[in-house]
């Protein structure tokens, strides 16, 4: 007796899940979030680095540097709850639900070394604008 192979029937599942695909959908996302992408996916490293070098991301980096040199107890504070905010918006707000898609495709990257390297700047923002305790 001959063994029936039903391969094509195991594999029309998977046709159907690949045609049923949001391409388009898909394609629109990386448009609207990354339109220079050039087709590579986005590791953690070029995500936390287009983080770091946007607006927010340089405009805290300054905001640090100045409460960093000046030694402001109250600087060092208020940068840090600005750091928390900017990872609050990243991480929790997507008011285009283009976020999803656009990591899925592979023009946005994960996030997680950016919010690694923003809590290191922040422990050491308060490390080093905190009181010093004379020696009695």
């Amino acid at each position: 007796m001959r063994k029936i192979d039903f391969w094509p029937v195991r594999l029309a599942p998977l046709a159907l899940f690949a045609a049923a695909a949001p391409g388009q959908a898909l394609a629109q996302a990386c448009e609207a979030q990354r339109p220079d992408w050039d087709g590579t996916p986005v590791s953690a490293l070029d995500e936390a680095l287009a983080l770091l070098l946007s607006p927010g991301g340089l405009f805290l980096l300054a905001a640090t540097a100045v409460a960093l040199v000046v030694r402001s107890q109250w600087g060092g504070l208020v940068t840090v709850l600005l750091w928390t905010g900017f990872i609050t918006l990243i991480t929790m707000f997507d008011p285009t639900g283009l976020r999803g898609p656009a990591a899925a495709e592979g023009c946005v990257g994960p996030p997680t070394l950016f919010i690694g390297v923003a809590a290191a700047i922040c422990v050491v923002t308060v490390l080093l604008t905190m009181p010093r305790q004379s020696g009695d």
